[in-house]
């Protein structure tokens, strides 16, 4: 028997999702994995996901849900699914910084948070992945979020209402730490490679950063060139395994291969001249750092944008390879990240003390819009 469930489809930044009402679904959250499995049209051995929601790829197979806030100065909870494509598998061990650009606009539309008729929303934002707070700032007018606007960002055809999106001490939000094996770098040894330099931060979510020269890559290849290099997809896979052991996000190799969803892992190259998936030439003095970015064992054709925000953060630690490898001069309030599909500005405000480094916050614009709403069956 067929159920149908409220839902919203909505793009946040780069990304879409079936948005839900905690409300709506099940009070047990055992059951959630089977509705959203099924709304999605996973698993699918052809990679397609034609029988369900999904797009075929990570950042087109994600779930959110909203409801009422579980802790003090928060508006809303917010708990983000990544659904695996080809694996019947629901991950909840992180956040997705594009779609937590609509989540904000999402409470405003539906009446959950109380705010102006027109003029700026403030929104915060519980993520109950991570465990951090989030602040969404938009404009709304005659009481509803507005979407069109000017704003063109990275890999979105066409201009929006910006979203800002300041997440608030975002250090640890996957293990608890900033740096969670307490060093900047460390080595770890590769099949065929030996010893090759990693930085693992957390910020956001957590990353495994590696110079892409150390991989045999120049670091402008497009996703499909670094998806076809099976020797460096390879290397990128076992240094995933690696971090996520040496961050404690799983105890052993076979739990890591488990959790799809973090660390996301890196190739990072100093400024050079690239050119995006449209045929667009970034010139070398154009960007900060040069990043290409595995998500659920995918190349990105954009950056996650907590990815994003990770390597803006690691760019501030000193010694870190992302900091190491970026442009000498640079902004902490405009970091200029070179992804495939352009540059992204993040800012990151990160600072030393006696106890070592912290994240203060990191922030960025992102576009966001509701593309439909009814039922999703499931």
């Amino acid at each position: 028997m067929r159920r149908r469930f409220p839902a919203a489809f909505i793009r946040g930044g780069t990304s879409k999702a079936i948005v839900f009402h905690a409300r709506d679904l099940p009070a047990d959250r055992a059951q959630w994995d089977e509705i959203f499995l099924r709304a999605m049209g996973t698993p699918d051995r052809y990679g397609r996901q034609l029988n369900g929601m999904g797009g075929g790829v990570s950042s087109l197979s994600k779930v959110c849900v909203v409801g009422p806030p579980t802790i003090d100065g928060a508006d809303v909870d917010y708990t983000f699914a990544q659904v695996q494509v080809q694996d019947a598998l629901v991950d909840y061990s992180s956040n997705c910084g594009n779609m937590s650009s609509a989540i904000g606009p999402f409470a405003v539309d539906e009446g959950l948070v109380d705010v102006p008729r027109d003029g700026e929303a403030g929104v915060r934002i519980h993520n109950t992945n991570t465990g951090k707070l989030i602040r969404a700032h938009f404009q709304v007018r005659g009481g509803q979020s507005l979407e069109e606007g000017s704003l063109a960002i990275p890999g979105v055809d066409g201009t929006g209402a910006p979203v800002r999106l300041d997440f608030l001490e975002p250090g640890g939000a996957s293990t608890g730490r900033l740096l969670p094996s307490g060093r900047v770098t460390q080595s770890f040894e590769l099949p065929g490679l030996g010893a090759v330099t990693v930085s693992l931060v957390d910020a956001a979510n957590a990353c495994v950063f590696v110079a892409a020269s150390e991989l045999g890559l120049t670091g402008g290849e497009s996703p499909d060139e670094l998806g076809a290099n099976a020797t460096a997809m390879s290397a990128l896979a076992e240094l995933r395994l690696q971090g996520s052991v040496a961050m404690g996000i799983a105890p052993n190799r076979e739990a890591a291969a488990a959790i799809r969803a973090i660390p996301y892992v890196a190739a990072v190259s100093a400024p050079r001249r690239t050119t995006t998936l449209d045929r667009q030439v970034i010139e070398e003095r154009d960007c900060d750092l040069v990043v290409r970015m595995l998500s659920n064992g995918q190349p990105h054709r954009a950056l996650p944008l907590t990815g994003s925000l990770c390597t803006a953060v690691a760019m501030q630690i000193e010694g870190s390879l992302p900091a190491s490898l970026a442009r000498p001069q640079r902004d902490a309030g405009a970091l200029r990240i070179a992804m495939p599909s352009g540059v992204l500005v993040v800012a990151a405000d990160v600072c030393r003390d006696a106890q070592g480094w912290k994240a203060e916050h990191g922030s960025f614009y992102r576009t966001t819009r509701r593309l439909f709403d009814g039922h999703v069956y499931a």
